[in-house]
């Protein structure tokens, strides 16, 4: 785990450290000192850390005029014990609402496992983001952590996707094309 690094491809068009408006401006990162792990199993220093002990992530792009937010993680996703989502939406993604951000994209293909409990933080944020014309998509979630999370019903608060190339995209084409697809997805559903 300790090889798999956060997108780097789009630094030069954001940087979250860099961003005032971001949870993350000021940190600091070494490229040699591990420090950070899910587990017994060191994780790339690059990833941050938002208070879980067991799921990290990086805001890849973050862009208040759209008002969208591209967020990858890796590790595990635990509610049952950790209660991930209630650190996530109280530490990053209240202040990206705060900021304006409506639509979340999750970029989910190193979440190894998915673990659950209530619905009510994904609910608040499904109905936050609604009130703001706005949705959370996950994309790429592993086949058997997305059944965890299907079978918890979670799926009824955010939009599940499949898009392995996105890495070919720039972040405001990614974005696009996501956003045509969940817009004629919910004005058809």
């Amino acid at each position: 785990m300790h090889e798999i690094e956060p997108f780097y491809n789009w630094r030069h068009i954001y940087i979250s450290e860099e961003d005032s408006r971001s949870p993350f401006f000021g940190r600091q990162y070494s490229e040699f000192e591990y420090s950070l792990s899910v587990y017994n199993y060191y994780i790339h220093p690059q990833w941050d850390d938002f208070g879980s002990r067991t799921l990290y992530m990086k805001v890849l792009m973050a862009d208040y005029t759209e008002n969208y937010a591209i967020i990858e993680l890796i590790g595990e996703w635990n509610d049952a014990i950790e209660n991930d989502i209630m650190t996530l939406k109280r530490d990053v993604i209240d202040d990206f609402i705060v900021q304006g951000i409506s639509k979340f994209i999750l970029i989910t293909e190193n979440v190894l496992n998915f673990h659950s409990s209530d619905r009510d933080y994904y609910q608040e944020w499904y109905e936050e983001s609604e009130e703001n014309r706005g949705w959370v998509a996950i994309l790429n979630m592993p086949e058997a952590t997305q059944y965890d999370f299907r079978k918890a019903k979670l799926d009824h608060y955010v939009e599940m996707m499949e898009l392995p190339e996105w890495r070919v995209y720039k972040p405001f084409h990614l974005f696009k094309k996501i956003d045509a697809e969940l817009t004629s997805r919910l004005s058809h559903g």
